[in-house]
């Protein structure tokens, strides 16, 4: 077991493990549409489309809630030495692990709900949604121990870990 820390990891090597887990979740929800396209005999990508939406999005909330709640620690977390944790160190309670994982959808909804109102194309309403996401990452470094927003409301905090020898 490692030895935690109550330092926070820095903004870019948080940005850097979520970069990662994109590329894990994409093969998560390859396999997760995989099952979905058989079960509910899905002949083309338009039929039941927004049920599919709905099997990804609950796929990817067990996985990380899973994660966050047994070990505090997704693959790409492991990878990087960092840890899940409640603001006074312990675990994360199912309660709390769901509440981060709708908390932090607000990375990309605001930004897309914006690009829907205003009829945003193509590359406008990609800017609209990096401007989102820009804006919500900056959320910590206004904040003393350098915690985004999420995490903040949902009562949690990533720590780092030290090097074992």
């Amino acid at each position: 077991m490692q030895p935690e820390s109550s330092d926070t990891p820095t903004i870019k090597r948080r940005l850097t493990v979520m970069i990662y887990e994109g590329v894990l979740l994409f093969g998560v929800v390859a396999i997760a549409g995989l099952l979905f396209a058989p079960i509910f005999q899905q002949r083309h990508a338009l039929y039941l489309r927004h049920a599919l939406q709905y099997w990804l999005f609950l796929v990817i909330g067990a996985y990380f809630i899973w994660f966050w709640i047994h070990s505090g620690q997704t693959l790409p977390m492991k990878t990087w030495r960092m840890r899940l944790v409640m603001l006074d160190g312990s675990q994360l309670s199912f309660k709390h692990a769901l509440a981060r994982y709708f908390l932090a959808w607000l990375w990309f909804v605001p930004g897309l709900a914006l690009a829907w109102v205003l009829d945003a194309k193509a590359w406008t309403a990609i800017a609209i949604v990096m401007a989102n996401i820009l804006a919500w990452a900056l959320t910590a470094r206004l904040h003393p121990s350098r915690q985004f927003l999420h995490d903040r409301i949902a009562g949690t905090k990533i720590i780092q870990l030290h090097k074992t020898k």
